[in-house]
């Protein structure tokens, strides 16, 4: 071992923050603290056609009316309701067809006493008439309709502006856009729009054991698993992930890889006390290591900090921890800065656990379960190591740090990974 790549106790961070462990709530203050200065993002302009899941950057105000006409709600005939009172299939009332009106295509007279016009689903009402009588309602001989049933004023018409009006805020900013989103914003003639930037991760994957991504495990190397999983957690959460492929466990490599523009910065490994971990030392040369260690399991070495306005997330290299810390921290900096709900991104389900689940006062517990039902099966709560017991499981309970568990039978909000 090099003997300059030893640091002093002096100057050593690593054991001097990892000995006091953060609580997980006051780490999640911490980031909720320094995110308003991020928060000021730029926007970019895109095509309607690329607006979903974007975040939208400014209301949505609509310049026009939707529809701009009264439309028919029906196939059957517009016709002046009055004309229908006390008509039924025993009591037909005769009227004369004077045309037809399809959608885009409207019928450009004036409906007079004694007519009716067939009209299809969408067309323009005409003038003259104020209701639509469906067609199972009627019975057409050649120019003669027998109207043989009543409808009320306004019955089966759709009026200007019943969808939009001119004016009017149909989308507030700040909101992820669906697929019905766009299709309202197409609807007033939205062209491209104005959404939050997505924040730049730039995720750097160390370790001298790892082999890329694909790669089959061999001798005593193992492949990457943690660089396809957060690439696929910041895409979920709105980031641009970028890639930086495998860092060696070298201070020069790293540091000059943490040099890199992106705006939030996840280092997978290296992230411990070991002699190899350089990130936490390497995060107070170069800025401010705000969080070394938290009293949670797994992930307990994770950390957190800034580098030149930078947000940088310490994240264990074993892949439970992983995905874990990513979770907890990372996931809800890149959901904000993208302006996104910085809430966990899971469905929460209520369940019954199958059997008691115990965990250990001062720290939070991350327990996967399976359920059946509406019963929850946890499974260890160990193996950081074993990313399978995602993959087996269907979600995870968190154990709070005042808790020392939950007996058998206790109601549990399990939250899904689906």
């Amino acid at each position: 071992m090099d003997p300059a790549r030893l640091q002093s106790p002096d100057t050593d961070v690593r054991m001097k923050d990892f000995r006091s462990r953060t609580r997980v709530e006051d780490a999640i203050a911490w980031i909720d603290s320094v995110l308003p200065a991020f928060q000021q993002r730029p926007v970019d302009v895109v095509s309607l056609w690329d607006a979903w899941g974007r975040v939208l950057a400014t209301d949505a105000i609509s310049d026009c009316q939707v529809p701009g006409f009264r439309r028919s709600m029906m196939d059957g005939f517009a016709l002046k309701s009055e004309e229908t009172y006390g008509a039924t299939s025993y009591n037909a009332l005769p009227l004369k067809i004077v045309g037809t009106a399809f959608p885009g295509v409207p019928f450009l007279g004036t409906l007079i006493r004694g007519q009716a016009l067939r009209i299809m689903t969408g067309a323009p009402m005409p003038e003259g008439a104020d209701a639509v009588l469906p067609v199972e309602q009627t019975e057409a001989q050649q120019e003669t309709l027998l109207v043989m049933g009543e409808v009320t004023a306004g019955k089966h018409v759709g009026a200007v502006g019943e969808d939009v009006t001119t004016g009017s805020t149909i989308l507030k900013a700040g909101r992820l856009l669906r697929p019905q989103d766009v299709g309202v914003l197409s609807s007033i003639g939205t062209r491209s729009l104005s959404v939050v930037q997505k924040p730049r991760v730039r995720i750097l994957i160390t370790g001298n054991e790892l082999l890329p991504s694909g790669t089959s495990p061999q001798g005593f190397q193992i492949a990457d698993a943690n660089g396809p999983m957060l690439h696929s957690l910041v895409m979920r959460d709105g980031g641009v992930p970028i890639m930086s492929g495998i860092i060696k466990d070298s201070r020069d490599t790293l540091s000059a890889a943490l040099a890199e523009p992106a705006d939030i910065v996840l280092i997978s490994g290296g992230s411990s006390v070991g002699l190899e971990d350089h990130a936490p030392q390497l995060i107070a040369e170069l800025g401010t290591l705000a969080i070394h260690g938290i009293a949670m399991r797994p992930s307990s070495p994770a950390g957190m900090g800034l580098i030149d306005h930078r947000l940088v997330f310490l994240l264990p290299g074993n892949p439970v921890s992983c995905l874990c810390a990513y979770d907890f921290f990372a996931g809800r900096a890149i959901r904000a800065l993208g302006g996104r709900s910085k809430e966990w991104p899971y469905r929460s389900q209520p369940a019954t656990l199958a059997r008691k689940l115990v965990s250990t006062v001062g720290r939070v517990d991350y327990a996967r379960v399976t359920l059946c039902g509406d019963q929850a099966e946890p499974l260890a709560i160990s193996g950081a190591s074993v990313l399978t017991s995602t993959t087996l499981a269907d979600g995870f309970i968190i154990v709070p740090a005042d808790s020392e568990g939950f007996p058998a039978q206790a109601v549990v909000n399990v939250l899904r990974y689906d």
